[in-house]
């Protein structure tokens, strides 16, 4: 199967640049994934388009403040680290090597080390040690991955994500150019567990009174944890999508969410995934039957169409970049044809495209 069949022409005024002023007046385009039939609503009539019994499946990650800005050392001198306290010498570091910072994992769990993107890379070589703030960060480049990536060791004194939180900037999606007042419009109302460099965007419509009103009708929440990657937003550079190598992503699914969500498939009910990301930890963990099982660690698993999807009967998603992987699942889930079928009505009706536009729900 080719990239290209994967292509929409996207007018640049519909790529929603900043949210709505009320989470749940986005609009939601319902699809009937079996016949293809398009109908028109809004996030706030979600209560009224699902059933009793259904499940939604939300993933509570938060996004980092991952992205720091900071400078270079004039020299090796210029910045002592002891005891993981940083400690300035007189020193003075050159306003202009200026380096961009942006975390992507820890690497053994250790909130010292951490894989990263930096910018300018000839700045940011093995060995070179870099300043934040006024020295309550300092760090270290430990090493220069076969990807470019850097592996950083940081310095700090108290805990590192009080210091991240004072210092770190969200990092937004390349393809907004707005600033964002209100930070916490990138994040979910029910974000929690603090590792994504990406918002998982679909979760983005809710708010704490739409949910109370899915659970007063007998609806289901619960919630799982995918710390969304920078890889998201990674083209597919293969002409042959088989080809592509997906980028993998911390997950937890635990065992009290998945026997509720085994519950639901045995009862009858629906269980609709939040986002492709909570779609793609299902998928993971889930047998020839539907049922899931707990299980934490890392999946890389790529859906696109030919995939036979084993436990979710419903997804809710927001409308995807051309070419990428997130619009092969959709394809995938809806079928090719009625997905882009689906996208061609929503450029039509002028919908709201990518992280803070509207949405989708395909049951």
């Amino acid at each position: 199967m080719r990239k290209s069949e994967f292509y929409f022409d996207l007018p640049a005024e519909l790529i929603a640049q900043t949210p709505l002023k009320s989470r749940e007046q986005s609009r939601l385009l319902c699809m009937d994934r079996r016949s293809g039939k398009l109908e028109h609503h809004h996030f706030y009539e979600l209560p009224k388009l699902l059933q009793k019994g259904d499940c939604l499946v939300l993933n509570d990650s938060r996004v980092l403040p991952a992205r720091l800005l900071g400078r270079v050392c004039n020299n090796g001198s210029d910045t002592m680290i002891m005891d993981r306290q940083p400690v300035l010498s007189s020193g003075k570091t050159d306003e202009s090597e200026v380096v961009e910072v942006l975390l992507l994992h820890e690497i053994a769990s250790s909130s010292t080390m951490w894989e990263c993107l930096t910018r300018p890379g000839k700045k940011t070589r093995a060995g070179a040690k870099l300043v934040f703030g006024d020295g309550e960060l300092t760090a270290a480049v430990v090493d220069v991955k076969d990807n470019g990536n850097r592996v950083i060791e940081f310095f700090y004194k108290g805990i590192f994500m009080e210091v991240l939180e004072r210092l770190g900037k969200m990092p937004l999606p390349p393809y907004i150019h707005e600033y964002l007042e209100d930070v916490e419009r990138y994040q979910t109302v029910y974000s929690k567990e603090v590792g994504s460099a990406a918002a998982p965007t679909a979760g983005l419509h809710f708010t704490e009174g739409l949910l109370d009103e899915l659970i007063n009708k007998g609806i289901f929440i619960y919630y799982l944890t995918l710390h969304v990657g920078l890889g998201t937003f990674r083209p597919v550079k293969t002409e042959n999508i088989e080809d592509h190598a997906m980028h993998a992503e911390y997950f937890i699914l635990n065992d009290e969410t998945a026997k509720s969500i085994n519950r639901v498939k045995k009862i009858g009910g629906r269980v609709i995934a939040v986002g492709t990301t909570s779609c793609r930890v299902l998928e993971s963990c889930s047998c020839d039957d539907g049922l899931v099982s707990a299980n934490t660690g890392f999946t890389d698993i790529f859906i696109y169409p030919g995939y036979s999807f084993k436990c979710i009967d419903g997804l809710i998603t927001n409308f995807h970049l051309p070419e990428s992987t997130l619009i092969m699942l959709v394809s995938a889930f809806a079928g090719k044809d009625s997905t882009l079928n689906a996208y061609n009505e929503a450029i039509k009706e002028k919908y709201r495209f990518f992280s803070f536009g509207d949405a989708m729900l395909i049951l």
